[in-house]
């Protein structure tokens, strides 16, 4: 029987040691589901583990120059747990990018629309209010259907626009999803805001410690620019005020903090979309053993399982 775990949730709430310990107990191995980590020689501030000791798939798969899209992830994602399958093993999805989640296991109406880059470039030129006001006269009812968060996101409204004004047939559009006879979905999050918050500022400066200035210069000097899709991440993209001496090391830092707070209540966002979530709060004692208990019932079960 095909299973497939995934294990989501925002940014520092210890999705990926949760996963290794989850692999050694169930024979798995790790796919991982992060929209940064797929590119070359971005290490440091991505938070890469490449010291793991079981099989990590998805890192460095392009160059920072090289496009990755979701559609990418589905097409290498399937590739992987099925020879994950085919050698009798658990494949287990860890990763924080919601998007890629949801279009592996649920499917994406927009997943077979290629990026139209000639119209991105004139929508960038575009401010939020004349974007969302673009986006209302091709589809009112797809502005509606955004979240807060969505509607303030230029990245997101440029992509609906893109796809409103895609010709192609709506039956020719990939809903591209993995096979699985049995899934469970474990999420991590917290409600306690603050407490995430102090992980996600230690993570910052311990990533700052190990070099983080030194990975942004290297990437600059082999030729990487700073409007690239690899450095819209905030880790990346704010550090050109840095290299530009309009800000000082002090501010980089807090502002990067700021920027990590604010991408974890949107992943929070992000992840009520997907369907079956089973949550737990990782400040609850007991959490870990919930977890596996969980997990345990749901691999030993031989019924067809989407929850």
């Amino acid at each position: 029987m095909n299973k497939l775990l995934i294990i989501c949730g925002p940014t520092a709430t210890g999705k990926t040691k949760l996963g290794i310990k989850l692999a050694k107990k169930y024979n798995g191995e790790i796919i991982s589901a992060d929209s940064r980590q797929v590119f070359e020689g971005m290490d440091i501030i991505t938070g890469k583990d490449l010291s793991v000791e079981i099989p990590l798939w998805g890192l460095d798969l392009v160059k920072p120059d090289q496009k990755f899209s979701v559609a990418h992830f589905v097409e290498f994602a399937n590739k992987v747990i099925n020879n994950i399958w085919e050698r009798e093993k658990l494949p287990i999805i860890v990763g924080g990018s919601g998007f890629w989640i949801k279009a592996l296991v649920e499917g994406v109406d927009s997943i077979g629309i290629p990026p139209d880059w000639k119209l991105r470039k004139q929508l960038n030129k575009l401010s939020i209010k004349q974007l969302r006001e673009k986006l209302k006269k091709l589809t009112p009812k797809k502005l509606r259907l955004m979240n807060k968060s969505d509607r303030n996101n230029p990245r997101r409204l440029i992509r609906a626009i893109e796809i409103a004004s895609n010709q192609q047939p709506a039956y020719r559009r990939g809903r591209s999803t993995i096979k699985f006879d049995k899934l469970l979905i474990i999420g991590l999050k917290t409600k306690d805001y603050q407490s995430l918050y102090k992980k996600i500022d230690k993570r910052v400066e311990k990533r700052i410690k190990q070099g983080a200035e030194r990975e942004i210069k290297n990437l600059i000097k082999q030729g990487y620019s700073w409007d690239l899709p690899s450095f819209s991440a905030a880790g990346y993209r704010l550090w050109k005020d840095y290299f530009e001496q309009k800000k000082d090391l002090k501010e980089i830092i807090q502002d990067w903090k700021y920027n990590e707070h604010q991408l974890a209540r949107k992943q929070l966002v992000f992840f009520k979309k997907i369907k079956n979530i089973n949550w737990f709060d990782i400040n609850q004692l007991g959490t870990v053993k919930r977890i596996e208990k969980k997990v345990n019932r749901w691999y030993d079960k031989n019924t067809p399982s989407s929850s």
